[in-house]
């Protein structure tokens, strides 16, 4: 009688070979994603977002849809990966506890806070709008190597970032002087804490950092030759010294890196992973402060950047 065994086990092996390089071809497909993005309002701002991110996930399908078009959390496929902007889309997506992986733009910490108060939500992830605090003080320690102590007003909403700069400005030897300012029509505030500082440095907090308060801020700051860090580029315009701040491609690459982590991976918050500098050379020249360029200033922060 003829064995056919070894024959069938050449066969087998054949077998097995086709399928690993089947599976090998379909695994990319297997891991791609259906990016869904969303705001209130128009979307034609995240057109834009939307074509860069995807020319950076090629595997990936990226679609924009109104909030208000949005299907139920529910019922969305176990692939989508929910990417909204905003904090009225954040208040959306924590009116279901059931829902894909999320990742939230454009939401500052007081922001965000207001909306998730003490929850922290499974599958949500917010990459904060804010400048990081670390990064914020590194930058005012470069620019003004004498100052110690560091003014940070506050409101009821903001008060509970105070915590976090304490411990980064520890780092750098620098100390915290907190001051509340609940009522931005009364300057007292601001002037005793520019007495008992040094510089000032501004928090991601709408209510104290808007166009009605700018003017009297930055006068009053600069009237007893007090310096104003951040909180933002659109401010350092308005007339403070400086500020880090992520614009689209700083974003960018922070999205897609953490995409390319399960979501089980995702952190609860998350800085942009790289960063830009705006500086205001009037202001410095003003103050007498020596201002290096932006590009400098930010490969000097970026050197021991820690997450």
């Amino acid at each position: 009688m003829t064995d056919h065994r070894p024959h069938a086990s050449a066969r087998c092996r054949a077998w097995l070979r086709r399928a690993l390089v089947v599976l090998c071809l379909l695994t990319p497909a297997a891991q791609a994603a259906d990016l869904l993005l969303s705001t209130a309002g128009d979307t034609t701002t995240l057109q834009q977002f939307g074509s860069a991110l995807a020319a950076a996930r090629p595997a990936d399908r990226v679609r924009i849809v109104p909030l208000n078009e949005m299907p139920p959390l529910e019922q969305m496929p176990g692939n989508t990966r929910l990417i909204l902007f905003g904090q009225s889309a954040l208040a959306w997506r924590l009116e279901s506890s059931y829902g894909p992986p999320t990742l939230v733009l454009q939401v500052n910490k007081t922001q965000a806070h207001e909306t998730l108060g003490g929850r922290q939500p499974a599958n949500l992830s917010v990459l904060w709008q804010d400048p990081a605090p670390h990064r914020q003080l590194r930058l005012l320690k470069h620019l003004l190597p004498s100052a110690k102590r560091v003014g940070v007003l506050h409101d009821p909403h903001s008060e509970f970032l105070i915590p976090e700069l304490r411990q980064a400005a520890s780092e750098l030897g620098l100390q915290i002087v907190a001051q509340a300012w609940p009522d931005t029509r009364d300057n007292n505030p601001v002037i005793r804490l520019l007495g008992a500082s040094d510089v000032l440095l501004a928090v991601a907090d709408d209510d104290l950092y808007n166009p009605l308060t700018a003017k009297t801020l930055l006068l009053t700051s600069y009237g007893q030759q007090h310096a104003l860090i951040g909180p933002s580029a659109g401010f350092v315009r308005a007339g403070s010294l400086a500020s880090t701040y992520g614009d689209q491609n700083d974003w960018l690459v922070t999205l897609d890196r953490v995409l390319d982590q399960a979501p089980a991976q995702w952190p609860a918050g998350i800085y942009s992973n790289t960063f830009k500098v705006l500086g205001n050379p009037q202001v410095a020249r003003t103050l007498g402060i020596t201002l290096p360029s932006d590009a400098e200033l930010a490969r000097h922060l970026s050197q021991g950047d820690t997450p």
